[in-house]
């Protein structure tokens, strides 16, 4: 996919170019680029999106999923959060890289971080959410549970999933920490009492400035969560 170009006006005269993130605040997703251009130390603009009436800049910059988010760095589009984490990593060099210096570790936070995005994602958090108390919100559930006890395999005694160092797979999967309290509430389940490492895990990540200025209150993503269990008419 090509990243299209001449899609805004420069509104900041920063060294770093003009940076935006078209946004919506509950999206993990968007809150994986957020994370990253804090962590590179990287002033940006934020524009948010309301899904249900998609501006024309977001269908223009992201036209194949029209989805959030999309990061616009001088003028040019790039879609995809792990795509943006990867390129804001290669573009911002100064800071300490997001990834390990040899190939085999980058290709093993590369394997985690795709495995996190299969399971630990919003459609996997949707089979709980996204369901009524029954069959298929077990099944939710115990697939959400069994995935995430492979990460906490993972991790084991380690700080992050890199070990000491902040990176990759820990920006990828700690937005969806942030709805860990929705899915307990929908579900009716404890992902500390399944997940203890994880859950302190995450504890540890939200101390980072970069990851507590990026993650919403955990009871305002449940409230939005609801309203969605609205729209789709789950309850």
């Amino acid at each position: 996919m090509s990243m299209n170009k001449e899609l805004v006006e420069p509104t900041m005269g920063k060294e770093n170019g003009n940076v935006v993130v078209l946004d919506f605040w509950a999206s993990p997703y968007a809150m994986r680029t957020k994370i990253a251009l804090r962590e590179k130390g990287v002033e940006f603009e934020v524009q948010e999106e309301d899904l249900w009436n998609k501006s024309e800049l977001l269908l223009k910059s992201n036209p194949v999923h029209k989805k959030v988010p999309v990061l616009i760095h001088n003028n040019t589009s790039i879609p995809e959060s792990l795509v943006q984490v990867q390129y804001i990593d290669e573009t911002w060099t100064e800071a300490a890289s997001f990834f390990p210096t040899d190939p085999q570790s980058r290709a093993t936070a590369r394997f985690w971080t795709d495995f996190a995005d299969k399971t630990i994602s919003f459609e996997g958090g949707k089979k709980i959410w996204g369901n009524k108390k029954g069959e298929e919100q077990e099944k939710g559930k115990k697939e959400f549970i069994e995935s995430l006890k492979i990460l906490e395999a993972e991790l084991g005694d380690k700080s992050y999933f890199g070990g000491e160092t902040f990176g990759y797979v820990d920006i990828a999967l700690v937005p969806f920490y942030s709805w860990f309290y929705a899915l307990e509430k929908c579900g009716d389940f404890s992902v500390e009492a399944e997940c203890p490492n994880i859950v302190a895990w995450g504890k540890r990540c939200v101390e980072r400035n970069s990851v507590a200025a990026s993650l919403p209150e955990s009871e305002k993503v449940y409230q939005q969560v609801l309203k969605l269990r609205q729209i789709f008419g789950v309850e």
